[in-house]
């Protein structure tokens, strides 16, 4: 008998979270169709056909949700206009990241109500990946006892237009669910890391521009740059982890939201301590009190992921940076990393 390979559809699959998804289907032998904007930056995709395409474009998100012989049974949405503080919070891309995120939803989720509507046995299992950045400000301003719980979402009020859009984008999938049918899962990311993620051009996140800045010393001293006064804290889940957090909540009918994320907090000054012993080498830090920064506290909530995915991660922040910092160090110092 022929065993007909599961199909999944990754949007955004040249980013990072996307392209280690698409490896991990890949690994669970899916047959993957991967669309970005433009490939994986730093290794070969691993999908069976990568479409370079603007999801913008209506015509184009049409094509890539059509396939030949058989449908989806899964889509991953990652797609969007992101990055961290310092192209989130600046207020200079709000337009951009509004625009562009919110039509990629608006074009998605349309063209699979039109091919369920055509076809009663399409019915793929869609996942949106939403953001930690939609809880509201008031409930993350002391630092030391941020309040992320799902339900606290609402009254509305994210600290910055990337945070709304994503709270509009959750409420469409679930607008679509009701009124179409369609079989989603929802996620709220908190702040996921690891190697192959960017890492400079001004869209890197903190673990990334701590894990840059500190290879960039020449020596075993120096001084970095800390944005902010370095008691803002986050939490920070793994790529590994949040993977598997997504499989598995995919294999479940629960639609969410959910967050998926790390309970191990910790204050930016004492991540910037953790990857210098990582390193081996002695920082200080030049706190820049002006920059961009976001909420003052922000900690995952994983009291509903446990419960409904019977898991929780596992790995520690510290073994995590390590990982990262030894990849990004191949990156900055190319000749040195191969001694």
């Amino acid at each position: 008998m022929i065993s007909i390979k599961k199909k999944a559809l990754v949007l955004g699959g040249g980013g990072f979270i996307g392209s280690h998804m698409v490896r991990r289907l890949k690994a669970e032998n899916y047959w993957v169709r991967a669309v970005d904007l433009k490939k994986p930056e730093y290794s070969d995709s691993a999908a069976d056909e990568f479409i370079v395409g603007d999801l913008t474009d209506i015509n184009i998100v049409k094509d890539v949700l059509l396939l030949s012989k058989s449908e989806f049974s899964e889509i991953y949405q990652y797609a969007a206009d992101m990055g961290g503080a310092g192209f989130v919070f600046t207020g200079d891309n709000d337009a951009q990241i509004m625009h562009n995120s919110g039509l990629i939803n608006i074009n998605v989720l349309s063209e699979i109500a039109k091919l369920k509507i055509k076809n009663i046995n399409f019915n793929p299992r869609v996942f949106y990946s939403s953001s930690a950045c939609i809880y509201p400000e008031q409930n993350q301003l002391d630092p030391d006892n941020p309040n992320c719980e799902e339900s606290s979402a609402y009254p509305a009020n994210p600290d910055s237009e990337y945070g709304w859009e994503k709270l509009f984008s959750e409420r469409l999938y679930f607008a679509y669910a009701r009124n179409f049918e369609i079989n989603i899962a929802v996620a709220r990311f908190h702040n996921i890391f690891g190697p192959e993620g960017t890492w400079n051009g001004g869209r890197e996140k903190s673990p990334a521009a701590i894990c840059r800045k500190v290879a960039e010393i020449s020596g075993n001293e120096g001084e970095i740059e800390v944005w902010g006064d370095g008691k803002q804290t986050r939490s920070f889940l793994f790529i590994d982890e949040c993977i598997e957090a997504t499989r598995r909540f995919m294999s479940t009918d629960f639609q969410g939201p959910m967050n998926i994320g790390s309970e191990e907090m910790v204050s930016l000054t004492r991540m910037v301590e953790i990857v210098a012993e990582l390193a081996g080498k002695k920082v200080s830090k030049n706190y820049i009190l002006d920059a961009p920064t976001g909420v003052r506290g922000r900690n995952s909530n994983n009291t509903l992921m446990k419960k409904t995915l019977n898991w929780d991660y596992s790995m520690k922040l510290a073994d995590g940076l390590l990982l990262t910092y030894l990849w990004i160090n191949t990156q900055v110092n190319p000749v040195n990393s191969r001694h």
